[in-house]
Parts: C-alpha cells; structure tokens; sequence
C-alpha cells in the first residue's frame, strides 16, 4: 500500500500542495515549525479522521483562512495504491452555523468516519510518543483503540458501541446513588457491556501477544542486543482470573510465560465480565461509576522485567515505544496483507550509527516510508541515493533531485 498523490488545501501551514510520490522511502528535510510534522499528520488524518495534535477541528484550518474567509474549510485528499484496486479518500473541515465538522469521501460517495478508518493504513511515530510508555493508562488504550481500529472494523463498531453503553451505565449509577432504586435495574446495561467489552478485550489481549513476538526482535535490532522488551497486556479483569502480577518488582521469564496465553473463547470471556460486574456492583454504585471494563485496561513495557512505566531511562522508553511501533506495521501486515504506510517524525536525532542502521533496514521492507529530519546527515549517502528527498520551507516542498 502506497499514498501516490496527495493534495492539502488550507490545512495548518499549507494553503496548497499537491504532490506526487512514489513507492519506497520519502525524506523531508527543513527546519523546525516549517511543515514537516504537519505533512505526516495530514496523512495520518486521512488514515483515522483524527489529529495527533490538534485538540479541534477548527485547529486544522489555515489561521489566515479562518481570519479572513467568511466560510473557512480545509481539505485533504489522497490517492491510494492497495489492492484489489487503488481508491480516493477526501476529507473536508467545514464551517458551518458556528461549529466544524467533516466531510467524508471515498471514491466520491459520503461516508462515516467508521467506513473508512483503516482503508490507508499508517503507522507514525512522533518524539512524543515516548508518552506511550510514560503518559497515563489512557494512552495507552488510545493506541490499542487506534490500531485495532485499522486493522479490524468490527473492533471500531463493538468501540462505538461499548462507549455509549459504558456512558448510560454510569448514568444509571448515579442516579441509583441519588436516589436508590432497584439495582437490577442494571442487568441490562451489564449484558450490554460485557457483550461489546468482551470483543475488546480479547482482540487487545490477542494483539499484544502478536506484538510482544515483534517487538522483541525489534527491541533486540534497536537496542543492540542489550536488553529483552517484553509487552504485557493488563486489563481491569484477567480473562482467565489469574492473580495481576506486582509491576513494582522485576518480573521474571517464568511470570511473564504464564501471562502469555491467548485469551478465552468470547463466551466465557463476557461470563467473565459479567461476574466481575455483579460482584462490584454495592461499590460501582456508591461511587457512581463503571469499575471494570476495557475502558481501565493498561500496556506494560517490560525491559529485562521492570516495567517502563514506573522505572526506566528516558532512552530506554523511547526505544521502548519505536520498537513497538515498528512491531505494529508487522501486525498490521499480517492481520490484513498490507503494509501500512510508515510515517517517522525526526526519528533519527537521538540513535547512535548502528540504531539508525537497524532502522533503515526496516524502512526499506516498509512498501512507503515518509519521514523527516533537520539534518540531511542523519541519513547515510546510500539511503538518500534511493530516496526521494523534499525541502519543506513554510508550508511548501521542493523537490531535490540529488543530497551528496
């Protein structure tokens, strides 16, 4: 899978782009706050109908446009190889009535967000995305959503519906906490919870032990065989019930292959789900708020068994986090036969010689990689020969033809 034209109007720094590129690796040099980021993240866009950055819609639009035009929009647009047969993706955010929204096309036809989530499959990574490893629970599961949500639209749909049925439920508990009532007025909104919470949990756990396979090579590759990661999925409630190790203190070969199972059948997991509910309904009701469920689930990063998220160099979570990223365009290859598009922001800056190397061998399996830098040397001579290589000065690109 490859992005062959891509067009950007009004978005952030760019008041027009249109561009061609190929298959393989693209390189974009420029100076800080001069559009390189902004360029991924559009295409990241187009791959998940959300922002990396952005915390509105109307963040997106040019700032000038939305001074000077009376009806400011951006729009995105891409045309994508894949099989069985390339298609076209346009997203547009209108002003409309005082409020943003987004206008979503593929092929031309109107769609929703969900329809197209995961038709350009991409996988990024951003200097901040040292916060998978040490931002909250919450991110976490953001990524998890994320990927999954690329891979396997039924993921996205039981997603959707699990947030909206986790949203009632603590409503209802609220209310039974104000005013009392029946608790088995829950019964229902428990059976719904725990039908759609149990997709979730047993893809996560079945995709994190896919990814824990990856990652330790990875990890192995980029760290130059120095230390082991381990991945390990923890949700709220453990599917087989097992007791949740201490995070606190190493974790041992011997642990961790207990945890490295696959999850159980959706049926027994969603009994599961249900009992854990039923048994803390008297507190969930107290507190006025759902206690088990996908939506507190957390990812550990384990290198030599000590968790990452307590403990850890700031070195050690970085390469932590890229080498699941990596790990993730595996998953992604295999779950559905296409390589993601691979998007790496100024990922060279703070690897040593052999780390870049391990990294450039990856890009090049990658079917198209984008990724930036300040500095044309962060890339050997050899891999700059093969890419195509773009200045981007204040919003705009210029092709260079050849980098000594």
């Amino acid at each position: 899978m490859h992005i062959s034209h891509l067009s950007l109007t009004n978005y952030r720094n760019y008041s027009r782009l249109t561009i061609d590129l190929p298959p393989g690796p693209v390189l974009l040099r420029g100076d800080n706050a001069n559009g390189k980021t902004n360029l991924l993240e559009a295409i990241y866009f187009l791959s998940t109908t959300r922002s990396v950055h952005a915390r509105t819609d109307q963040q997106l639009i040019n700032w000038l446009i939305l001074r000077q035009e009376p009806l400011p929009f951006a729009r995105l647009e891409a045309t994508v190889q894949a099989r069985p047969e390339p298609f076209k993706i346009a997203i547009t955010v209108i002003r409309e009535n005082g409020n943003f929204r987004k206008d979503i096309r593929l092929n031309g036809a109107k769609k929703r967000a969900m329809d197209i989530i995961g038709k350009l499959k991409t996988v990024m990574f951003l200097p901040e995305d040292i916060e998978l490893v040490t931002g909250s629970p919450g991110v976490r599961r953001r990524y998890l959503d994320s990927t999954l949500c690329q891979i396997n639209p039924d993921y996205c749909a039981a997603l959707s519906h699990y947030n909206k049925v986790l949203t009632q439920r603590n409503a209802l508990l609220k209310e039974l906490f104000k005013r009392g009532g029946k608790s088995d007025q829950l019964i229902y909104w428990d059976e719904q919870l725990a039908q759609y919470g149990a997709v979730l949990v047993v893809q996560r756990h079945n995709a994190v032990l896919e990814l824990d396979a990856v990652a330790r090579q990875r990890h192995r590759e980029v760290s130059g065989g120095l230390e082991g990661l381990r991945l390990h999925y923890a949700p709220s409630f453990d599917p087989h019930q097992r007791p949740q190790p201490n995070y606190q203190l190493p974790l041992l070969g011997d642990e961790l292959a207990r945890y490295s199972t696959a999850a159980p059948p959706l049926k027994e997991v969603r009994r599961t789900f249900l009992a854990y509910l039923e048994k803390a309904r008297p507190e969930e009701i107290n507190r006025g708020v759902t206690l088990v469920g996908p939506h507190r689930d957390d990812l550990h990063f384990l290198v030599d068994g000590i968790d990452m998220t307590l403990y850890g160099s700031r070195g050690q979570q970085r390469t932590a986090a890229l080498s699941t990223k990596l790990a993730e365009v595996s998953l992604m290859q295999q779950s559905t036969g296409e390589t993601p598009v691979l998007l790496l922001d100024d990922v060279m800056s703070e690897l040593d010689a052999d780390r870049r190397r391990h990294i450039i061998d990856i890009v090049d399996q990658a079917g198209q990689a984008v990724l930036t830098t300040t500095d044309w040397e962060d890339f050997a001579p050899d891999f700059r020969a093969r890419a195509q290589l773009f200045e981007v000065s204040t919003g705009r690109l210029q092709q260079i033809q050849h980098q000594d």
